[in-house]
């Protein structure tokens, strides 16, 4: 198996990854929206648009 990030072997330890860095690069990229999930359901699209309406303050 080889690192999705960098192409190098995995090594166990960070597995499927081949080091820390490259695990931490990984991270950055979900944690910054780089990766998302696809939903074909509209519903939900709207369903969640009008939870984030709640939760967000508005500003004035």
């Amino acid at each position: 198996m080889s690192c999705p990030i960098c192409g190098k072997a995995a090594v166990e330890r960070y597995r499927p990854f081949c080091s820390k860095r490259c695990a931490d690069v990984d991270l950055g990229r979900w944690l910054s929206g780089s990766y998302a999930v696809p939903d074909d359901d509209p519903d939900a699209l709207d369903e969640a648009a009008a939870e984030l309406e709640k939760q967000s303050p508005r500003a004035h």
